[in-house]
């Protein structure tokens, strides 16, 4: 079978755009060699420092920023990136003013499973610089998931895997270590609108508000219950190696808001990890939300936001949306006021 690479892919793209994927990359398969290698080459353990979000941070977690951060800065058509890892964005000393792209980028989500040898993956949103001329601040950034140029992920497991979109659909590539090519594998992805699979973390369960309780405990009923079908339950604790599943056969991820920490909205980052994942989701066809509002449509508040998220199969989502909708649910967050998420208003 004759696999395109990405770089021909790629050349059906503008020539800007392109160049910036390939620099993103370029860098994921220096990451992959880094995983695969792991103790081998002194990758593995804490890196005795902590993020921006007080998490302890792994060697990799590092090895995997400052490689993006290199061909980033590397980039001619880059002004600036911005890093789960660290608290402010950096500015592209020598495109800063004139570069099309903002760059942002969870460099190795999952890293908690590093030592475990469980699949992690980086996550990759791009944006149009919209203010080209001057230099770029944090609120360049801040702009809804519908106005990403691209978004992707790469999961490194037991092949290394990219999904990647530029708004024309979602299509996989995996790393041929034997030349270094990124070869297209899939194209036109699309997330099977039913399932019978739902992952979510259930140590969680009593901090749960109403709609989730609800939807999660009809899905346990099984084929005795309302759904009147058996499910499957997962958790790996890992985005990017959840949303590749969903990808591969369906399913529903749910981090939901809960009441465990009552003043924090959710656990995820909106623009490192939930909109690049929405944006990915929506154009295979399946749905993401907060359980109240799409994701695509938030407009960040501040560069490391956190939003509950619920995305997948788009007949699963809608349901727990309604679950959300439903005035005898006591949701404490914002509900929609006069339609569904999913209901377009009349002409």
């Amino acid at each position: 079978m004759n696999h395109i690479t990405l770089e021909q892919w790629l050349a059906g793209q503008n020539p800007a755009l392109a160049a910036t994927l390939g620099a993103i990359m370029q860098s994921c398969a220096r990451i992959s060699d880094a995983v695969a290698l792991g103790a081998l080459v002194d990758l593995h353990g804490s890196a005795d420092a902590s993020n921006t979000h007080g998490e302890v941070q792994k060697k990799l977690d590092l090895f995997a920023d400052d490689c993006l951060a290199r061909a980033l800065a590397a980039c001619d058509h880059v002004a600036a990136w911005a890093s789960e890892e660290h608290d402010d964005p950096t500015i592209s000393e020598d495109h800063g003013n004139q570069g099309e792209y903002l760059v942002l980028f969870d460099p190795l989500d999952g890293s908690s499973n590093i030592e475990a040898n469980i699949s992690v993956g980086t996550i990759f949103s791009v944006l149009a610089h919209p203010y080209r001329g001057t230099t770029p601040g944090d609120a360049g950034f801040l702009q809804p998931g519908r106005k990403q140029v691209a978004a992707g992920y790469v999961v490194y497991g037991p092949s290394t895997v990219l999904m990647l979109s530029c708004g024309q659909g979602v299509s996989a590539f995996t790393l041929d270590h034997r030349d270094g090519q990124w070869r297209q594998t899939r194209e036109n992805v699309q997330i099977s609108p039913q399932t019978r699979e739902f992952a979510i973390n259930s140590s969680n369960q009593r901090f749960w508000e109403k709609p989730v309780q609800r939807y999660v405990a009809e899905c346990l009923a099984g084929e005795a219950g309302p759904r009147a079908r058996d499910f499957n339950m997962r958790w790996v604790a890992s985005m990017v190696a959840e949303v590749h599943r969903i990808f591969s056969r369906g399913g529903v991820f749910l981090y939901p808001r809960d009441t465990k920490e009552p003043r924090k909205a959710g656990r995820l980052r909106l623009m490192y990890e939930a909109a690049p994942m929405a944006f990915l989701i929506e154009q295979a066809g399946g749905a993401a939300v907060t359980g109240t509002q799409s994701l695509l449509d938030m407009i960040p508040d501040t560069l490391h936001q956190k939003v509950p998220v619920i995305l997948g199969s788009r007949e699963e989502v809608e349901l727990i949306v309604r679950y959300h909708a439903d005035p005898n649910e006591n949701v404490s967050s914002q509900l929609f006021k006069t339609r569904s998420l999913f209901v377009q208003p009349h002409a």
